[in-house]
């Protein structure tokens, strides 16, 4: 990988970003309006059924207005000289648009058609397999084992196989953990816009460590489209929205959040990291762990929950997060603004760790999670507080 000049290195291209993510958001906004035409003449619209908490019939396909956005964000980086870099030393960008076009394609299908669980599946595994093909995949990672009593831990190597499936089985159970979240008006696009912008914050963190590489350069722009196309999809989807991203958008979405995190993974420096440095050598499993916190825990309390009646896995319900919040008391709006909540601290303390100081971090993020339950349990101190 190259360097950028000296006089540039310590310059970090914050300002292109923004313009790019600034871009995705523009145009994800204006497109929204054809989509939601399209949708309605192709009859892609989602009926209210019992599980649902819409109570009128909305149309779907909203991930076609994200993937116009995260294109049009690509394509103004691709113009300018300094973000130009990521596409001439990385294949990274153009698996995501190849990859985010398959996943985009058969949500649009299950959108219109409703595919069944394995078809969809098999769209997704494709649309991970494209990222790999490219290059994109997960090659080594630090674990704290294998130094012979020394405490610095050791570097655990993959052969192409191995982290081909590693790679593929993280942006498949990151698709699905999106696509199950999304529940109510604007939970899924705020929590990727959450997820990429601490996915952002992380990478540009990386590039100034890593003193101008252009090599990490591509995980921060795909963290950077993805949130300026969460940006401007959520104004036409938070409560009450006025259509839904679909199997389109959520699937896009976990694709991209996958594909930054893994992109930021290969970047890290491991040569020049040792036992001091171990939130670094952490931080891309922690950074991946943190920011689909929410989403996963969701995914896997579905996946056991409906195995133990069992369903399949795929089956729906009316049991997520999201649900139990509003059983509880908690309005639509304020149930989703929780959610935020909850991922923000999750993710933003995550990113914290590894660029400033742990024990402040650390403060700030207990404060954090102690605002946050105090805030979900706020309907439950109020049945207690009027029985007494």
């Amino acid at each position: 990988m190259g360097q950028l000049p000296v006089s540039a290195s310590t310059v970090l291209p914050v300002r292109e970003y923004l313009l790019v993510c600034l871009t995705a958001a523009v145009v994800t906004f204006l497109l929204v309006g054809l989509v939601r035409v399209f949708a309605f003449k192709i009859g892609a619209v989602a009926y209210p059924r019992q599980r649902d908490v819409h109570v009128k019939p909305m149309p779907r396909m909203g991930g076609l207005a994200i993937y116009g956005g995260v294109l049009g964000g690509m394509f103004l980086a691709h113009q300018l000289p300094v973000l130009r870099s990521a596409f001439d030393f990385s294949n990274d960008p153009y698996a995501v648009i190849v990859g985010g076009g398959v996943i985009v394609l058969v949500g649009v299908l299950d959108d219109r058609f409703e595919l069944d669980s394995l078809t969809k599946l098999a769209g997704q595994v494709t649309a991970a397999g494209l990222l790999v093909l490219f290059g994109l995949q997960w090659l080594v990672f630090w674990v704290p084992w294998g130094d012979n009593g020394a405490g610095t831990g050791s570097l655990l190597s993959l052969d192409q196989n191995q982290g081909a499936l590693l790679s593929v089985l993280l942006a498949v159970t990151m698709v699905n953990a999106m696509n199950f979240v999304d529940g109510l008006d604007g939970l899924a696009a705020g929590i990727g816009l959450i997820a990429a912008v601490a996915t952002c914050a992380f990478s540009i963190g990386l590039l100034a460590k890593n003193q101008g590489d252009v090599g990490a350069y591509p995980p921060a722009l795909i963290a950077a489209t993805l949130a300026g196309a969460c940006l401007g999809f959520l104004p036409h989807n938070f409560n009450p929205a006025r259509i839904f991203m679909g199997d389109s958008g959520s699937m896009l979405i976990g694709l991209m959040l996958a594909a930054a995190t893994t992109s930021a993974s290969g970047k890290l420096n491991y040569a020049s990291l040792g036992a001091p440095d171990l939130l670094a050598l952490l931080s891309p499993l922690l950074v991946v762990a943190a920011v689909l916190f929410v989403p996963l825990l969701d995914l896997m309390m579905a996946v056991v929950r409906r195995t133990r009646r069992g369903e399949s896995p795929f089956s729906a319900d009316k049991m997520h997060l999201h649900h139990r919040l509003l059983e509880i008391g908690h309005s639509q709006r304020r149930a989703v603004l929780l959610i935020y909540l909850w991922a923000g601290v999750l993710a933003f303390g995550a990113v914290a760790l590894t660029l400033f100081d742990v024990r402040v971090v650390a403060w700030c993020f207990g404060l954090g999670l102690l605002v946050a339950l105090f805030v979900s349990a706020i309907p439950r101190l109020r049945e207690v507080r009027r029985g007494q």
